[in-house]
């Protein structure tokens, strides 16, 4: 081979003289006597020497992150327009409702009408477009400034210091929901409504008035809040809490202020599923909203059946034990793919997933989530002391066979992800992710959003 680099003449075509005639495969090279040197003579037809690569191989390591993306095909970010980062994050996280992109890609008309909302709407659809056909980051000025036009409050300036003002991320995010809500309406209901909020039943009694009779109402939702406090460890803990709170309302029995107990149940879940933390507590002596940087963990995979009321349990139940057969699948799969068996089993027959009847109020409820388990797509986090300062990422799921090839490194990770620190892009795995719970200086997960597991 050395050969062949040197002089172009493949091994097929080469002939090597000797003294005594041509070298064979199975001469011994002690036996000829060769001295140092000594001249050999070869003969055969050189080809095309090979050339040299027009740009030197480059190794995943020794990439910057600009040309890690591009050799990833990284989706673009977002430009910092000053203080624009909870926008940013927000709408990068969003990004991973494709129903969203499709209802605005049928919103009529463009930036020209008269109603700013429509206007806000027809920009997040040109932004997006722009996202989906550039790696390079991408300036959201015409977004920015129709953001500003419909909630002013976005475009406060910051007195002391000059600028805008740091604003916040969930209330960015609960505005533009409010706004799609409104703007991409069909008939009696939206996308928004259809894939993104669900149905709260709550009832409210009070233990100073047995005989009163409680009350029930109903209402829709579109997120739900984790409580944090000194008791709250995990996701779950913080939104039973969000669901079942004191409250002092007027009693007419009484004819007084009464302590009301409010226990809040599911009766709908939609397919995307917002979860908010409640990070941020008013601090009157150094009037701030003050963060609550205690750990609050959360799962990549999120059962919220205990949530529900008992009749959407029971029509959930036969979707509930096809996700929890398809995942049993899929360990089964990667161990095999891993080169693990089950113990004293020489060969695993994988067996048909059992038939399953789909309760068929759900299946005919579009954009409901008929199994109560979710998965984590999306999380907007925060690092700061305050919610008006600090900075804000959008870190979203990267779904398997879509865009470029994941990273090729021992990580163990089930999922790669897209970490938008504004206009720079970069991939972490699922572990970098669940870092994201607290208890320190770093980035906190501040709003979280869980898609339906798929049945199939």
């Amino acid at each position: 081979m050395q050969l062949y680099s040197l002089t172009g003449v493949e091994p097929g075509r080469q002939k090597i003289l000797v003294k005594g005639g041509q070298l064979k495969d199975d001469t011994s090279m002690a036996a000829l006597g060769l001295v140092d040197g000594q001249i050999l003579m070869m003969m055969g037809t050189a080809g095309e020497l090979p050339k040299v690569p027009q740009q030197p191989v480059k190794f995943m390591e020794d990439m910057t992150e600009d040309e890690m993306a591009q050799a990833l095909s990284i989706p673009a970010g977002l430009t910092n327009l000053g203080n624009t980062c909870y926008m940013n994050a927000t709408l990068q996280c969003l990004k991973a409702v494709p129903e969203l992109k499709q209802a605005l890609d049928l919103l009529a008309g463009g930036m020209g009408q008269n109603d700013p909302r429509k206007n806000l709407a027809a920009s997040m659809r040109q932004l997006y477009d722009q996202l989906s056909t550039t790696s390079d980051g991408v300036p959201p000025l015409v977004f920015l400034q129709f953001l500003r036009q419909v909630f002013p409050k976005f475009g406060a300036q910051d007195r002391q210091h000059g600028g805008f003002m740091q604003q916040d991320a969930e209330e960015c995010w609960n505005e533009l929901l409010t706004t799609l809500d409104h703007v991409l309406k069909k008939g009696d209901s939206s996308v928004v409504e259809q894939y993104m909020s669900g149905t709260m039943v709550t009832t409210l009694s009070t233990e100073e008035a047995p005989e009163e009779k409680a009350t029930v109402r109903e209402q829709m939702f579109r997120k739900l809040d984790c409580i944090i406090d000194k008791s709250v460890n995990y996701v779950g803990q913080g939104i039973g809490k969000g669901l079942e709170q004191v409250i002092e309302k007027n009693s007419a029995t009484l004819g007084r202020n009464a302590d009301y107990k409010a226990v809040s149940r599911i009766a709908r879940l939609p397919e995307y599923l917002t979860v908010a933390f409640n990070r941020f507590s008013w601090k009157a002596s150094e009037s701030v909203e003050a963060k609550i940087v205690k750990s609050v963990k959360y799962p990549l995979d999120l059962d919220v059946t205990e949530f529900c009321t008992e009749e959407l349990q029971a029509r959930m139940r036969p979707a509930r034990q096809r996700v929890r057969d398809i995942d049993d699948r899929l360990a089964m799969e990667r161990k095999l793919k891993a080169g693990k068996r089950p113990a004293q089993q020489e060969e695993v027959v994988v067996e048909p997933l059992p038939l399953f009847e789909l309760d068929e109020s759900l299946k005919a409820d579009v954009g409901c989530n008929p199994s109560g388990v979710y998965e984590l797509v999306g999380v907007v986090t925060h690092i700061g002391r305050s919610a008006n300062s600090g900075h804000y990422m959008g870190w979203v799921r990267k779904e398997k066979g879509v865009g470029g090839p994941e990273p090729k490194s021992g990580a163990d990770t089930r999922n790669w992800w897209y970490k938008f620190d504004d206009d720079e892009v970069s991939m972490v795995t699922d572990e970098d992710i669940l870092k994201l719970c607290g208890g320190g200086d770093w980035h906190t997960a501040y709003v979280t959003l869980y898609r339906a597991k798929q049945l199939n």
